[in-house]
């Protein structure tokens, strides 16, 4: 490595002088200054875009980040909500949790329309047998809602509610939605699958 002198900028003529006369630096160490300084002009440059290199690669691979007034409000919907309450039947026009017909309920409040189950009528029946069908399912949805707790969970399709304002909430217990127990028993099928005529 150089002395301290080897760092200064030389004048284009660089001397020293001694007994009055100038006497110019050697070439070789003018050559020595000129390469320290161009190492370190370069290191200077390296250490300047490097970070801003990296910043726009991340950039370019992830995309800006996304601004959210709450990180925690997605995570929150996408939790089922643990359920235990005590169901009736709907009656008259006070509704705060009980069942209007085997696939569509009131929770606190909420009107709520099961979004996997296709249960038969029984405000709109096609004939009297299905009207019959609809009052079993609704009886027996009933049951499995007061057996214990269950979880009410988004509908997987994303929509959030139906064409009636009815919000639209899968219900299960253990891993098996409400809807199991229905279609084993012939009170409902699934929604979206071929349907089924009950008359």
């Amino acid at each position: 490595m150089g002395d301290l002198a080897s760092f200064r900028r030389p004048s284009p003529r660089s001397a020293s002088r001694a007994g009055g006369r100038e006497r110019p630096v050697a070439p070789s160490r003018q050559a020595e200054s000129s390469s320290w300084r161009d190492a370190a002009r370069g290191l200077g440059m390296v250490l300047l875009v490097a970070p801003v290199a990296v910043f726009t690669a991340v950039l370019l691979v992830d995309g800006a980040p996304e601004v959210r007034a709450s990180a925690e409000v997605p995570q929150a919907a996408a939790r089922p909500q643990v359920v235990q309450s005590s169901f009736g039947p709907c009656i008259g026009g006070e509704r705060h949790t009980c069942v209007v017909d085997g696939d569509t309920i009131w929770l606190n409040d909420v009107k709520i329309r099961i979004a996997d189950v296709d249960a038969p009528e029984i405000y709109s029946p096609d004939c009297p047998a299905e009207r019959a069908l609809g009052l079993r399912a609704t009886e027996r949805l009933t049951q499995w809602l007061n057996a214990g707790a269950f979880e009410v969970h988004p509908n997987p399709d994303g929509r959030d509610e139906d064409t009636y304002g009815r919000k639209l909430r899968i219900l299960a217990r253990s891993g098996t939605s409400a809807v199991a127990v229905l279609e084993a028993e012939g009170l409902a099928t699934r929604w979206g699958g071929r349907g089924r005529g009950w008359c």
